[in-house]
């Protein structure tokens, strides 16, 4: 019932009703001073301020007390108003939980606690299966597949299991877990996973693994211990509660002793003194520095094209030291195109022609990325007639000038196609930069090769250059081929490169960097990235190219495809973190020159209060400057160690 009642009257609207209360019972202090009108205090609207704002503080305090023994700054806050209750100061009462409780607000809107990517991660999930048995197919609930099962895939459909292909041959798109751009072909032996796409052609399944133990689950479960393991942001008031109640409390009762042992007690001079100092060491404006400055901060960037979601996530950027970047997708665009045209006894044209003329009615992303490099270089758009397709192999059709097809070596092998030395040669060198290989041929031998990868995203390598230069130790985290990896990591300047990864291996590589010292930043934009995303201390998402899911794990998502976007993040989060702890000095040094005063007895709880409100706008006007400033240069290095990698 207690619980309900802070509940309810918690959140921005009743806020508004309190703030409103608040500012009647500031109209009638002035009107009192003015006229000397003798106004009851019991009949002060700011009553109302402090049931509304008050009664959520006093109701925490009390909780983190008895249930957690936790003494918070709430308790200083609720000793505060009691006392100014008791002296009859009812607006400085009020103003104090009012400000409370608009800090509450303020840091809330900065805080997110996401089950999204779990549920759409979750969605993934296969519901039901196509099951051999003896007397044929049957289609059975995914929950039902068991290790041994014979399952049959067909084109269009989610593998429901990890197994091992026992017959036909398809292309898997595999993206969900590897993140690879590109599809994988698979044959008799070769595993499958569950959640991955199957594309072409039916195969049959052997279960290896199923439910709890599919790949799939298992990095669902990787998502949901990374979020788990993030726990919400603390007040920095909270931190330091242990020792600020008890020493306000000292103080404040020491002032009220001296005073009545120097200047006796007339007026109530103790108690007032005494009360005027809790009001002023009331932590307001040191609760109000964090989230108004990364309030600001997100504001700044959401203008900028970057969402931050949280005001952890801002904190964490602000202290990154290492960047780990995914390769498909976010260095490069996550689509494959043509980069290189070998011909043998023709014209590139011509070979590009034949080739788009053959390709133009497959749904392969190989083919139709041969078919868009064709039309981008103005030749005219041609069908190959008597069309077909080998799922996993490739696809023939016949010009006008004759039959022609493209596709693997195994696939134009078993046509009676050869190839030469030097085709064999340029294919080899075009695997070794990371880069698919297409072989075309007549119907006699291979007539030119094309070559074929995931381009790299225009800024990226400026990108990364200034982010080695400001002291950030970049990595390269990726599910895609060793030979691919090397290549993205020689274009853009990356000295660390880890491939082969799947989605536990990068969590395992994450955490390896975090235990060397490092505050990780991931930036990712697959499925497969989502728990990496999440065991970082921050994780950032390409919203533009990248997976809901992926978004939802990430701390941060960058809009458009501008992965320099990276470089304002970085600059914006360091400043945002000055700004904090500019706030929390001005905010410390103002309460210390208060409680000073108030012993001296130059301040009363209420003129106490508007300094104390005072130091709160303060704060609040220095994290708004972060709203009007510009960070379009490169970061700096700031700390030695960062220095020191940027000199290496």
């Amino acid at each position: 019932m207690f619980g309900k009642a802070a509940k309810a009257l918690s959140g921005t609207k009743m806020t508004i009703v309190s703030g409103g209360f608040l500012a009647c019972s500031l109209a009638l202090l002035i009107y009192k001073n003015v006229t000397g009108a003798d106004i009851y205090p019991w009949l002060d609207p700011a009553l109302v301020t402090v049931a509304i704002s008050g009664y959520p503080l006093l109701y925490l305090a009390v909780t983190r007390l008895v249930r957690q023994r936790w003494v918070s700054s709430a308790l200083l806050i609720v000793v505060a108003m009691v006392a100014s209750l008791c002296m009859a100061e009812v607006f400085a009462a009020g103003e104090v939980a009012f400000i409370m409780a608009l800090g509450s607000i303020l840091e809330e809107k900065t805080t997110e606690r996401a089950g999204k990517g779990l549920r759409k991660l979750a969605g993934l999930m296969p519901r039901t299966g196509r099951v051999l048995t003896e007397s044929g197919e049957r289609v059975i609930p995914a929950s039902e597949i068991e290790r041994g099962m014979t399952l049959r895939v067909l084109a269009g459909e989610v593998i429901p299991a990890d197994g091992r292909v026992t017959a036909g041959e398809t292309s898997v798109d595999q993206s969900v877990l590897t993140g690879e751009s590109l599809p994988v072909d698979k044959a008799a032996g070769d595993e499958v996973f569950c959640g991955t796409l199957n594309q072409y052609g039916s195969v049959d399944v052997e279960v290896t693994g199923a439910g709890a133990d599919s790949s799939l689950s298992r990095m669902i479960g990787l998502l949901r211990d990374a979020e788990n393991k993030k726990a919400p942001m603390q007040r920095i008031a909270d931190k330091w509660a242990t020792w600020l109640v008890p020493v306000a409390i000292v103080i404040a009762a020491a002032t009220g002793a001296i005073t009545w042992l120097t200047v006796g007690n007339a007026d109530n001079a103790a108690l007032v003194r005494a009360v005027t100092v809790l009001v002023v060491f009331c932590p307001c404006a040191l609760v109000l520095a964090t989230p108004t400055a990364i309030m600001a901060g997100i504001g700044q960037a959401t203008s900028r094209g970057v969402l931050i979601r949280s005001g952890e996530a801002m904190e964490s950027m602000g202290k990154a030291t290492c960047i780990a970047f995914d390769k498909t997708g976010t260095l490069t665009v996550g689509r494959p195109s043509v980069t290189d045209v070998r011909a043998f006894g023709c014209t590139k044209e011509e070979l590009i022609a034949v080739a788009s003329a053959v390709e133009r009615r497959s749904e392969h992303p190989l083919g139709r990325a041969i078919t868009a490099y064709a039309d981008a270089l103005g030749l005219p758009a041609r069908t190959a007639e008597d069309f077909s397709m080998s799922a996993g192999g490739g696809a023939s059709g016949r010009t006008e000038s004759g039959t022609y097809r493209c596709g693997t070596l195994r696939y134009l092998g078993g046509w009676g196609v050869t190839a030469s030395d030097e085709c064999l040669k340029a294919a080899d060198e075009l695997r070794a930069e990371g880069k698919a290989a297409v072989f075309v041929a007549d119907e006699r031998a291979v007539v030119g090769v094309i070559g074929l990868a995931d381009t790299l995203r225009p800024n990226a390598a400026r990108t990364v250059s200034r982010l080695k230069a400001a002291g950030y130790r970049v990595v390269l985290l990726t599910g895609d081929h060793s030979a691919t990896a090397a290549h993205v990591a020689r274009l853009t300047g990356i000295d660390e490169v880890h491939a082969e990864l799947l989605p536990q291996d990068k969590v395992a590589a994450v955490a390896r960097l975090q235990s060397e010292g490092e505050t990780v930043c991931m930036v990712g934009d697959g499925v497969n990235d989502a728990p990496a995303l999440k065991t970082a201390n921050v994780g950032v998402a390409m919203s533009e190219t990248g997976s809901d899911i992926a978004a939802e794990a990430a701390g941060i998502s960058l809009t458009g495809e501008d992965v320099g976007k990276l470089l304002y993040l970085c600059r914006l989060s360091r400043a945002t973190l000055r700004t904090i702890r500019l706030g929390i000095a001005l905010s410390m040094t103002i309460n210390a020159v208060a409680i000073a005063l108030s012993s001296l007895g130059l301040l009363t709880p209420v003129t106490g209060a508007i300094v104390h409100n005072a130091g709160s706008v303060l704060v609040v006007l220095i994290a708004a400057l972060l709203y009007d400033r510009k960070f379009d240069s490169p970061p700096r290095p700031r700390s030695r160690r960062a220095r020191k990698r940027a000199n290496a």
